[in-house]
């Protein structure tokens, strides 16, 4: 049994992330170009020696203990006592735990909350293990979250909060996990709003496009969805060639994207954007009507681009907006639509 008294807590503090554009592709093999953003999740944690984990969080009044094997219970400490069970397997850590977890990320939002807190307690527990990498916990955190969670995601989440830092893109290519980490030019001001609309992954429409997803890509007979031809996907019928229209199209988005980046053509990227949230409302139906609505002001205010990040189905847009120009853009913003929230 752990000697709680010979031991100190350990802390680790991880990003959460936005996603500029290529959504919904990253289990279809397509490539990915989250941003990581200043609001973070920090987990402290120190060993109790008992079998009980004690998890408390600064966004919720009351503390509580769980079993040490207790499966998920479809609450928010699932994905701290997720992480705390798979780095008991490891021998990253012995007996029970007390955790603090302190956030800024808003809950529901399509910000990766869960992945940030899942790599920030995996982190914490890894604490001075040198073959334990950003890379190796966003894998952790993916297995995580399929496994215990049980939400059928994809890598991109997990590897934009463990290697992302505030600023910086990550190109992220979901076939390989081979990546890049590309600066945010001067002149693009990137800008998450919160819709007002909460959402959540755990009811089953998640699962659902995503199956629809693989249903596609076998029936075409690729091994990703993403390398299958606009041509060749006329095969199928509704909705699986809706959902193929939106991988494929997405996947050439992306990399017209990441030319734009290079090249600083912030004009292009937004086109990109405006055309990736049409498809996200007709092709993928992950839209709300009052999203819809917020990222038509959104352009029609003045943003080079707007689409809905994430999942879908609620939570944040992310708008591409001229420097000079956000205070005053986001004033009128807010003014047709004062229930939203700015994050960054």
């Amino acid at each position: 049994m752990t000697n709680p008294s010979s031991l100190v807590t350990r802390e680790a503090t991880v990003p959460c992330r936005v996603n500029l554009i290529g959504e919904w592709i990253d289990f279809n093999g397509g490539t990915v170009l989250p941003m990581a953003l200043a609001p973070s999740a920090t987990v402290q944690i120190t060993a109790n020696g008992t079998a009980l984990d004690g998890i408390k969080s600064t966004n919720f009044a009351v503390s509580q203990n769980f079993a040490i094997d207790a499966p998920a219970e479809d609450h928010w400490s699932d994905y701290v006592r997720g992480a705390l069970q798979y780095a008991r397997s490891r021998n990253w850590i012995e007996s029970g735990q007390d955790v603090s977890v302190e956030s800024t990320i808003p809950v529901g939002a399509g910000l990766s909350s869960s992945a940030a807190i899942i790599v920030a307690t995996l982190k914490a527990a890894s604490s001075g293990l040198a073959d334990v990498d950003g890379e190796a916990l966003a894998f952790a955190a993916k297995e995580i979250e399929n496994n215990f969670i049980g939400v059928p995601c994809g890598i991109m989440d997990q590897m934009a909060v463990a290697l992302g830092e505030p600023g910086t893109v990550l190109a992220l290519d979901t076939r390989d996990c081979s990546y890049a980490l590309l600066d945010l030019p001067e002149a693009w001001s990137v800008v998450v709003i919160h819709s007002g609309v909460r959402r959540a992954l755990s009811d089953g429409r998640y699962r659902v496009r995503r199956d629809q997803c693989l249903e596609a890509a076998a029936t075409l007979g690729v091994d990703y969805l993403c390398e299958a031809s606009l041509l060749s996907i006329d095969a199928l019928d509704a909705p699986l060639l809706n959902r193929a229209r939106h991988a494929v199209s997405e996947a050439a988005r992306s990399r017209d994207a990441i030319a734009a980046l290079r090249t600083g053509d912030r004009s292009k990227f937004g086109r990109l954007m405006n055309e990736s949230h049409d498809s996200l409302r007709e092709d993928m139906a992950v839209s709300t009507p009052e999203i819809d609505q917020l990222v038509c002001d959104a352009v029609s205010l003045g943003a080079d681009g707007a689409r809905i990040t994430g999942a879908g189905f609620g939570g944040c847009i992310v708008a591409l907006v001229e420097p000079e120009r956000v205070e005053t853009w986001w004033n009128a913003l807010k003014l047709r639509h004062p229930s939203i929230e700015r994050i960054i």
